[in-house]
């Protein structure tokens, strides 16, 4: 049983929410864009979506697979088409790649079809998750902590365009983080409200 579920089982009453625009998981690699998003998905009932998986299914190949072959511009350019796409269904979770909200043109879609979701990790966080991992093709380098750093560096003043940053310090299990996710949207009724059984 998650702690999502057990908290449901301890209080007697499931959380109920509506969830009425997108809401779209950025951040570096590593920062549990994925991982956080589908237990939020499950928390709020809503499906969960996963912009480099739907790439990969219509590419039929990986995201590594696809940068070696056809270059990361070619890649930036079917990643906006999928984030579009996805935004136009109904309300869900959607995980993005470290790059997607980097693009002007990402950011500006994102936020005219849904709200943006920044989980913000430090560096020696994402280092610890993202280090024995070879499934990152920008960190294929001779020294990935230092690509990694300069990624930060330059990433994190347009992740802080977010319209809801989520600390991810101090660190928690997948389905804490969640919640804590859950009640950041809380602050916007726009986005997602409560309804208490």
């Amino acid at each position: 049983m998650s702690e999502i579920e057990q908290s449901a089982a301890e209080t007697g009453k499931t959380r109920e929410y509506v969830l009425k625009k997108t809401v779209v998981m950025v951040g570096m690699m590593g920062a549990g864009k994925t991982a956080v998003g589908r237990a939020l998905a499950q928390l709020l009932g809503v499906s969960f979506l996963d912009s480099d998986h739907e790439i990969e299914a219509a590419a039929n190949m990986t995201v590594p697979e696809i940068f070696a072959r056809d270059g990361e511009p070619f890649f930036r350019a079917r990643e906006a088409e999928v984030i579009n796409r996805l935004l136009q269904g109904p309300p869900c979770v959607l995980s993005t790649g470290g790059g997607a909200f980097l693009a002007p043109q990402n950011r500006a879609t994102i936020s005219h079809h849904g709200l943006a979701v920044w989980l913000n990790a430090d560096i020696e966080l994402l280092w610890n998750r993202v280090k024995h991992r070879d499934t990152r093709p920008l960190l294929r380098t001779a020294d990935p902590k230092a690509t990694l750093t300069s990624l930060y560096n330059d990433r994190v003043p347009e992740y802080a365009k977010a319209d809801v940053t989520v600390p991810c310090a101090p660190p928690v299990s997948i389905d804490k983080m969640a919640l804590r996710v859950a009640d950041a949207l809380l602050s916007r009724p726009d986005v997602l409200e409560k309804m208490d059984a």
